[in-house]
């Protein structure tokens, strides 16, 4: 007996809603669609928890667009999203939802965006409003929104929401809302302070988790290829030039990456561009605009500028540099092999990250296989095949009698069409030579050996070296840093880490411990960081002073990055246990000296 497959006309939606569905093309509602749906749509509480790409946007966005009122001009669903990109992906998805329902406005709120904007949207009467919690609160706080009449809010992502430092708007936001509102919290994990908002604002919400089973998951199918033979810029090279891609992310760690790596990739005829934290938001969005249409091939992106993008063109993601925590990794596949689509990602492993593949391979539960350069046979045939069918085409052309007459004039009878033809393909194969080199012979063996013998060397003090960060036990060796201001400057914590991950558009997941002092702070930060990513934390202004970042030295693990030795209370260092320990240092140093002076 055939099982009938459910669809989303079995959901219990209205039909605006249905139609809207149908046009892009959904049939099928995904395992986390089949379950929140009904519940929302009844009115309950839903916490659910799911990895990306499993469509928990139309999941929450569906059953409560459903139920809005277009004759009330007022906010009815609030969504809060942690990066404006994702903020932007959401408000697109709803306005595509109602697209058949007259008179439901859709605002997006969030930083960058000019506030006249914003404000001449909320004046009109938007019903949904979506947006970061940074700018929402501070909407509140001008009395430019009201929350009193809402009937539904969405905490999206939730966890990277904390991990950006946002935690104290989200729950700044809730206290703002009715007594009687519907909730959805959606995260891929849920860490303590995630639960504690799910106890304290909502009402025996159904909890919702998917795993990733074979239905669920995205097609992906995924690689790593071991950097060594070749530089990354020229195994990056061959890659793209072999893979069959119609669209690319390429991830970095820094801004000066992308930049760096976009600038290889135009040199070599490649359509790309740049997404980072420097960039305006128009820029970015014109970025993006560009990769939907088709007149950009590849974007070159951080983790924090990639956030919530869904292009249906991306086909392939390259981990350029591999993320420094496991998590990072799957946000960055999940561009690709979205909503039943397929896709394809590489990642580039150095020889000394190979426990962070390790990382990798444990929370996603299974192995990345390894993957072969493309020698240069492959690299040939691809090009000579490319080369042919260019040829091809031109053959076509029908203008082509004409040019046979000038090849004639040209040259004399006694000269081989085919010495001739073989003349014109040196001349017109440019810098991608069509005749390759063999590629220099690489001992696999002697690099395996050198990557166990690396990984052995990590391993004795690796707990002390590393690390570990109170919150996300992500162990990685930390330097320690000095900041000029202080709780004397009205600073927060919170501040400190939005001001790092902001400006430096990295996740708050790799700044370890923050110990405030009076008039200056220390804070840990991986080691390693590019030098021009270190002078700009320097100018990177907290409160409306500079940080002036300067070096300390290596962070000590378990002592939480303390140099010197101070105590822990409580979880904390204490000031007074930092002085003692200086003074006891001075005071050895003069007993050692008098002890030498006596021995004279």
């Amino acid at each position: 007996m055939t099982e009938t497959k459910m669809t989303f006309k079995d959901l219990g939606l209205p039909e605006f809603i249905l139609n809207a569905v149908s046009d892009l093309g959904f049939e099928t509602p995904s395992p986390i669609q089949q379950i929140c749906i009904p519940h929302l749509l009844e009115g309950r509480d839903v916490l659910g928890m799911a990895q990306t790409g499993s469509g928990k946007t139309a999941a929450f966005s569906l059953p409560i667009l459903a139920q809005i009122d277009p004759t009330e001009k007022h906010p009815q669903l609030l969504v809060m999203a942690p990066t404006r990109e994702l903020a932007i992906q959401v408000a697109d998805a709803c306005e595509q939802f109602v697209k058949y329902a007259k008179g439901i406005n859709i605002v997006t709120l969030y930083g960058g965006q000019r506030y006249d904007i914003q404000l001449r949207a909320l004046k009109q009467g938007a019903q949904v409003v979506v947006g970061t919690p940074g700018r929402i609160l501070d909407h509140l706080r001008r009395g430019t929104l009201s929350l009193a009449e809402l009937k539904a809010i969405v905490l999206d992502e939730a966890d990277e929401m904390l991990r950006m430092g946002f935690i104290d708007d989200v729950e700044t936001v809730m206290a703002e809302l009715p007594e009687h509102h519907q909730t959805a919290l959606f995260s891929a994990t849920m860490p303590e302070p995630i639960r504690r908002i799910t106890k304290r604002f909502m009402k025996d919400p159904q909890e919702v988790k998917i795993k990733a089973t074979q239905q669920s998951a995205p097609d992906i199918a995924q690689s790593c290829w071991y950097v060594h033979g070749f530089r990354k810029n020229d195994a990056l090279l061959r890659f793209l030039e072999v893979e069959d891609f119609d669209a690319a992310i390429i991830f970095t760690r820094t801004k000066t990456g992308t930049l760096d790596v976009t600038e290889l990739l135009e040199k070599h005829g490649f359509r790309a561009a740049a997404l980072n934290g420097d960039m305006t938001q128009q820029l970015r969005e014109q970025t993006l605009d560009r990769l939907r249409s088709g007149s950009l091939d590849i974007v070159v992106a951080t983790d924090v500028a990639a956030r919530g993008i869904d292009i249906e063109r991306i086909s392939l993601v390259v981990n350029y540099d591999i993320p420094l925590d496991a998590e990072s990794y799957v946000h960055r596949i999940g561009r690709t092999g979205r909503a039943g689509r397929s896709g394809r990602a590489l990642l580039f492993v150095e020889p000394r990250e190979r426990r962070l593949l390790r990382n990798v391979e444990h929370l996603i539960k299974k192995n990345i296989e390894e993957v072969e350069l493309p020698n240069h046979e492959v690299l040939q045939a691809c090009r000579r095949k490319k080369f042919k069918d260019k040829i091809t085409t031109q053959l076509e052309h029908h203008d082509l009698e004409i040019y046979r007459e000038l090849l004639e004039d040209m040259f004399t009878a006694d000269q081989s069409q085919e010495d001739i033809a073989a003349a014109m393909m040196m001349l017109l194969q440019g810098k991608q030579k069509l005749i390759l080199p063999p590629d220099p012979i690489v001992d696999k063996k002697a690099r395996r050996d050198r990557s166990e013998r690396g990984d052995r060397r990590e391993n004795p003090r690796s707990a002390e070296r590393r690390g570990e960060r109170k919150g996300y036990g992500n162990p990685q060796p930390m330097d320690l840093y000095r900041i000029e201001v202080g709780r004397g400057d009205g600073v927060e914590v919170r501040h400190i880490v939005g001001a790092i991950a902001n400006e430096g558009d990295i996740n708050s997941r790799y700044i370890g411990h923050i110990k405030l002092y009076d008039d200056y702070s220390t804070i840990e930060l991986p080691q390693g960081m590019p030098k021009e990513l270190l002078q700009q934390f320097a100018k990177t202004r907290v409160l409306n002073k500079q940080m002036r970042m300067s070096f300390i030295g290596e962070a000590k693990g378990e002592r939480g990055g303390d140099n010197f030795g101070g105590k822990r209370r409580g979880g904390r260092f204490e000031e007074k246990g930092f002085k003692g320990e200086r003074k006891f240092k001075e005071k050895s140093h003069r007993t050692f000296k008098e002890k030498r002076e006596f021995r004279k």
